[in-house]
C-alpha cells in the first residue's frame, strides 16, 4: 500500500520513480477522502487570507514531495497564490504531529477522515489546540464548518482553467485513498480474484464493526476504477504537467 501521490513521482520525473505506475495491477483502495489544512490554534495566521497577506509565511512539516502537505499546499500556491515554508524530511505523520506539539512547525496537511478518527486529534480538538484553514472538497464537512472550501476560495478568485487543472492532477491523491498494489505482469484471472476478494473484505461484518469503533470511512474503489484514475491522471498536457514540476520544485 504505497503512499497516494506516488503516481506524482513519476509524473515528476523523480530519479527515484524507477517504476510505471500504469504497469502496477491495480487492487482497489479504500478511505477516499478530501484533505484539510490544519494549523495550530495559538499560530499568528486566523485564516486563509492572513497567510496571504503575511510578510512571513507558516512552516509546514511533510515527509517528502507526494505527502498530503506538499500536495495541499501547492494545491494552495497554484490556485489562490498563498505560500507556505515546508519543512521536509520527517519520517511519517507522528513526527509530524509531535513537531507541531513542540512548535517546530505550524502546519500540516492531512486526509480529513483520518482528522477525526484517532489521536491526537480528539485531544487537540477538545482543547482547541489546532484550527482548520482550508479543506478541498467540492462541499463542505460539516465537522469543519469554519474552514472555506478550495472550491469558494477559486471561484472568489477567480482561479483560471489551468490552475484548476493542476489542483485537479495534483488531488488525485485523496480521490485515490489508500491504494493496494500488486507487481506487474499477474495473469488477469489472478487480479480479477484479488479485486474480487479486496471488495469482499470490506463488506465483512467484523471489519465494519471494526471501522465503526475507529471512526474510519470504508468507502472503496475497485481495481478497475483506480486503474482507470491513474492512466488518466498520466496523460496530462504537457501545460499541466511543467507548472506542476516547477510548484514541486
Amino acid at each position: 500500500m504505497p503512499g497516494s501521490g506516488i503516481y506524482l513521482d513519476q509524473l515528476l520525473g523523480r530519479k527515484e520513480a524507477t517504476f510505471d505506475v500504469a504497469k502496477f495491477s491495480w487492487i482497489g483502495s479504500v478511505d477516499q477522502r478530501d484533505l484539510l489544512l490544519y494549523m495550530r490554534a495559538d499560530a499568528p495566521w486566523k485564516s486563509i487570507e492572513d497567510v496571504l497577506n503575511s510578510k512571513e509565511p507558516p512552516k509546514c512539516g511533510s515527509t517528502g514531495t507526494s505527502d498530503l502537505t506538499t500536495i495541499v499546499n501547492n494545491v494552495v500556491e497554484e490556485t489562490l497564490g498563498i505560500k507556505f515554508q515546508e519543512v521536509r524530511g520527517y519520517p511519517g505523520g507522528v513526527e509530524i504531529d509531535l513537531a507541531l506539539e513542540k512548535g517546530e512547525i505550524h502546519c500540516r496537511g492531512t486526509g480529513i477522515t483520518t482528522h477525526f478518527a484517532r489521536e491526537p486529534y480528539f485531544t487537540w480538538h477538545k482543547n482547541g489546540f489546532d484550527r482548520h484553514l482550508v479543506q478541498t472538497g467540492n462541499k463542505k464537512d460539516p465537522r469543519l464548518p469554519d474552514a472555506p472550501t478550495l472550491l469558494e476560495l477559486m471561484d472568489k478568485r477567480n482561479t483560471p482553467g489551468l490552475s484548476r487543472n493542476v489542483a485537479k492532477v495534483m488531488l488525485v491523491s485523496a480521490t485515490l485513498g489508500r491504494p493496494m498494489i500488486a507487481t506487474p505482469g499477474i495473469p488477469g484471472d489472478r487480479i480479477k480474484t484479488l479485486r474480487d476478494a479486496y471488495l469482499k473484505a470490506f463488506k465483512e461484518p467484523e471489519v465494519l464493526e471494526e471501522a465503526k469503533k475507529t471512526k474510519l470511512d470504508l468507502s472503496t474503489l475497485s481495481g478497475e476504477e483506480v486503474e482507470t484514475q491513474i492512466r488518466e491522471v498520466m496523460n496530462q498536457p504537457k501545460e499541466v504537467i511543467e507548472r506542476v514540476k516547477k510548484l514541486s520544485e
